[in-house]
């Protein structure tokens, strides 16, 4: 019986002693440590050179951090908000990671004579937040401006007539707020207060400078697949009247007609011929 016990521990023993010994010659391979891996911001379709990019025209691409290009744009909404607006330099595939090298922001210099159209120009207006903008106009767009005017009744009765017409169709939009002078969303201008800058032709300079002083502008979106329009084409005036009865049961006067007022003792009415 005590032979068995020693040969027990005596085999014991040795296994312990090749254990030891095997681990000595082969000693553990140290594990790789696993790389992180960065969300950075890259192209959501193609784009093609000349064009300003919008939100969708952003996705999120993950890759390792070893594989990430210099320069990359980690996903945040200040590194989104500062490629709002910005003209592609070169053609960007899909998916391909988005680099400071292929755009040009609003305020970097040349960036309006890069992104105008030859022979055309760029002039200002001022819209409210909900006409003008309200988050959906970008840079990109195609927009028609309409004026809305109040003016005084010429029957001398001192009532006010409201009208609205279009007075430019289809003109580009280059720049929202701050984003002609700072690259980025206008998150800093005043409440309420838009700046939209379109690109127009020399003439229609003009009239944006004379329509800004006569009322309120708004700007409506055009389809992207809308037909161009015709600058110079007459656009029809729509008068408080041919929208609301409160203003006029019927459809309101020319102001050119000539108008007759008449006072039969118990109430007094215009005639317009």
């Amino acid at each position: 019986m005590l032979r068995i016990v020693l040969f027990l521990f005596m085999a014991a023993g040795m296994a312990v002693f090749l254990f030891v010994a095997y681990a000595s010659l082969h000693p553990p391979v140290p594990q790789a440590p696993v790389a992180a891996k960065v969300h950075v911001l890259a192209a959501a379709q193609t784009l093609r050179a000349g064009s300003l990019m919008k939100p969708d025209d952003l996705e999120v691409r993950e890759m390792l951090e070893t594989e990430e290009p210099a320069g990359a744009s980690i996903d945040t909404p200040e590194a989104r908000s500062k490629f709002f607006g910005a003209m592609v330099r070169q053609t960007l595939l899909q998916h391909q990671v988005v680099l400071p090298a292929d755009i040009m922001r609003p305020g970097d210099h040349g960036f309006l004579a890069a992104v105008l159209t030859p022979g055309r120009r760029a002039t200002s207006v001022g819209v409210d937040a909900v006409s003008g903008t309200a988050g959906l106009i970008w840079p990109g767009d195609h927009v028609d401006v309409i004026l809305t005017q109040e003016m005084a009744d010429q029957t001398g009765t001192g009532s006010h007539r409201v009208a609205a017409e279009t007075v430019l169709k289809d003109v580009r939009v280059i720049a929202i707020d701050q984003q002609l002078v700072q690259g980025a969303a206008g998150s800093n201008g005043e409440a309420g207060s838009r700046t939209v800058t379109l690109e127009v032709t020399p003439e229609d300079v003009e009239r944006v400078a004379v329509v800004s002083k006569l009322g309120h502008l708004s700007l409506a979106v055009r389809p992207v697949d809308a037909a161009p329009s015709d600058q110079g084409s007459a656009h029809p005036v729509t008068w408080a009247g041919d929208v609301s009865n409160a203003y006029s049961p019927s459809k309101s006067p020319d102001p050119t007609s000539t108008v007759v007022h008449v006072n039969s003792g118990t109430s007094d009415k215009d005639y317009h011929f």
